[in-house]
């Protein structure tokens, strides 16, 4: 069964209206698109989405696959009286992203894949994060994540910053978090990659420790047509570090996205 998601819908709805769907990272919640909302309501219904586990979203205790957390979009989006939409993921959102495309080519509009891979590493780094957090809480990760998502310059300029993404990363459900990296850890979307035929924007973040650039570019030489852009100074989530610059890519990949009739 899906899980019951959390969810914010902003701007103008009506069916000439373009949906844009925002899905956020592992330990994030729908706060982390919060610039992107603000500069794309104004003439998209964007819907920012908690994956399951994740901010106000039900917690669905036990190992969780890519396509469970897809389907929660879905069933979401069905509840919303949604067919079309663009879809854009960061990190784990991204893959639930490809996913999407993937599977729902009739419903994916375009696709925007943030700081995300097709394979995120070795499984077994992924096992070892989910146990340490089922034993020790969101407190045994929560230093280690924020210092990838944003750079090093820009977390000692603002302390308040880290802070608060650090308090999103310990509000995380701990089981919905490591239910999250059991999905992460079987996810493997390369041989999927050629699937996507909508437009797609594959952007990284050229000081990401976690999806450095040339994972990136792994995705974009697999994804027929697809736009390629490194951003920076950036990390793990630019959409916090840099929310305006991100914003006016997204935008730019949307109105191409209506040019070759994806709207």
């Amino acid at each position: 069964m899906p899980a019951t998601l959390s969810y914010e819908v902003s701007g103008p709805r009506s069916p000439e209206i373009p949906v844009v769907v925002l899905l956020g990272s592992l330990g994030s919640d729908r706060r982390m698109w919060d610039g992107q909302v603000r500069d794309l309501q104004a003439d998209h219904t964007v819907v920012a989405v908690d994956h399951r586990g994740h901010g106000d979203s039900e917690v669905v205790p036990g190992p969780a696959t890519i396509a469970d957390f897809a389907g929660d979009v879905l069933a979401l989006l069905d509840s919303l009286g949604v067919d079309g939409f663009h879809v854009a993921g960061l990190s784990m959102g991204g893959a639930v992203a490809q996913w999407l495309a993937v599977h729902e080519p009739s419903r994916v509009q375009s696709a925007a894949l943030l700081c995300t891979a097709a394979r995120f590493g070795e499984p077994s780094g992924w096992i070892e994060r989910a146990a340490a957090v089922r034993e020790g809480g969101m407190e045994a990760v929560a230093d280690a994540v924020v210092a990838r998502w944003i750079t090093a310059d820009r977390a000692e300029a603002e302390p308040e910053l880290v802070a608060s993404l650090r308090a999103m990363i310990t509000a995380t459900d701990p089981e919905g978090y490591a239910a999250a990296c059991d999905a992460l850890s079987g996810w493997d979307n390369r041989s999927d990659l050629g699937r996507i035929t909508c437009p797609t924007l594959v952007l990284a973040g050229e000081q990401d420790p976690s999806t450095p650039p040339e994972v990136l570019r792994e995705i974009a030489d697999g994804v027929p047509g697809s736009t390629f852009v490194t951003l920076s100074p950036a990390a793990h989530v630019p959409t916090v570090e840099i929310p305006d610059q991100v914003s006016e890519t997204l935008r730019r990949h949307l109105v191409e996205a209506a040019k070759a009739g994806r709207a």
